[in-house]
């Protein structure tokens, strides 16, 4: 499952809202928001390389 740009930009909005709420209320230490974060963080991670390389393929292709 790829997520689409839309959505991608959404989940980076949320993360950059996270850290944002997270850090004023001080509770980047709990371990279940650090968790959320990181989980967060690394989907847009990987969806950014697998769009990257589907892409990449497809110009090889054509």
């Amino acid at each position: 499952m790829m997520l689409t740009n839309k959505q991608t930009l959404i989940l980076s909005g949320l993360l950059t809202a996270a850290f944002f709420i997270g850090g004023l209320l001080d509770i980047l230490d709990n371990f279940i928001m650090l968790t959320l974060i990181t989980l967060m963080f690394f989907t847009i991670v990987i969806n950014v390389f697998k769009s990257g390389f589907s892409k990449r393929n497809q110009d090889l292709e054509d």
